[in-house]
């Protein structure tokens, strides 16, 4: 059984999520401002996701009665009923409802299947991933509406200060903030992982069941659409790392993994020069200074949000 909120409760906590964020510290990366867009989709994602998506009112809201159906006969499973919730998993389903229930499953599933990742998952709990500098969101999205998250796992990663499993936790924050963003549900993302520096002492802390659970949420669980997984500076080190990865890839996300090494003008053919960092062949001003302190910060503007998501869930081992 899920819980049944009144249509406006998920709205509500994003607005108050995002009114904090406006009120509070600001995240400047370079010269742009760091924002939560939640603002209704504007004409170019109404287009797309119709196109892209099957979303039209009377899609939706067939989709929404069939899928709140569904919900509620899900025994020990608490979520919200609102359409902006459900939205978020009909959309990388194109609103298929019998897709998107089995996609909230696989997901609160997985949450209870890997409380190494979920557990007191709170940005004030994960201050050292987000001081260290491996995650930036940034600020400005594709011509196609995706955000992009860059993740420097190479010399920017400290293994004694940082664990693999932090870094995880910090991705899973990041993207839970981005599907509250309505253009991003529709647009997706796009990621990009910068190896550089990355030695063999940190290879030795890659583990064939750490690579599983990852790849099992991204192929699985995972509420959002994934556009692309960009890699660059990667060298044959590279390789020893992605050999725990490969044996678990299939089907789009195979398809969606690019080799990009120090191959710069490459990257333009996925990415926009105004938003792409200079230092991936881009035009934007990526900060050189750290300002992991800056991101901490303004990520401590989500605890109440991601305070009431942990509420959901299966409340019993299923």
């Amino acid at each position: 059984m899920s819980e049944f909120n009144n249509k406006s409760d998920t709205q509500m906590l994003v607005e108050k999520l995002a009114y904090k964020l406006q009120t509070g510290p600001k995240l400047m990366i370079g010269d742009c401002e760091m924002t939560l867009d939640i603002d209704p989709l504007d004409e170019y994602h109404i287009k797309k996701a119709e196109k892209e998506l099957r979303e039209t009112p009377e899609v939706v809201q067939e989709s929404i009665k069939i899928l709140c159906d569904m919900l509620g006969e899900e025994e020990g499973l608490y979520v919200p009923l609102d359409e902006e919730f459900l939205k978020r998993f009909l959309r990388p389903c194109k609103f298929y409802p019998r897709s998107a229930f089995k996609l909230i499953k696989r997901f609160y599933e997985y949450r209870l299947k890997h409380p190494e990742f979920y557990e007191g998952l709170l940005p004030s709990n994960e201050r050292a991933i987000f001081t260290s500098g491996i995650l930036t969101p940034l600020p400005r999205r594709c011509s196609d509406g995706v955000r992009v998250v860059v993740i420097e796992a190479g010399r920017k990663w400290n293994p004694k200060q940082v664990s693999l499993n932090q870094i995880f936790r910090g991705v899973i924050l990041n993207l839970e903030v981005a599907i509250a963003e309505p253009k991003t549900q529709v647009s997706g993302v796009r990621v990009i992982i910068d190896m550089e520096g990355l030695s063999l002492g940190q290879v030795t802390y890659f583990t064939p069941s750490f690579a599983s659970a990852i790849i099992e949420f991204v192929q699985r669980s995972l509420p959002c659409r994934l556009k692309g997984v960009h890699i660059v500076n990667q060298s044959f080190i590279f390789d020893m790392v992605f050999a725990f990865f490969k044996p678990f890839l299939h089907g789009k996300l195979k398809d969606r993994i690019f080799f990009h090494g120090g191959d710069r003008p490459s990257m333009l053919n996925y990415m926009d020069a105004k938003m792409l960092p200079k230092k991936y062949g881009g035009e934007f001003d990526f900060p050189d200074k750290p300002i992991g302190d800056a991101i901490y910060e303004y990520s401590r503007g989500y605890e109440e949000y991601f305070d009431e998501c942990n509420r959901y869930g299966y409340m019993n081992e299923v």
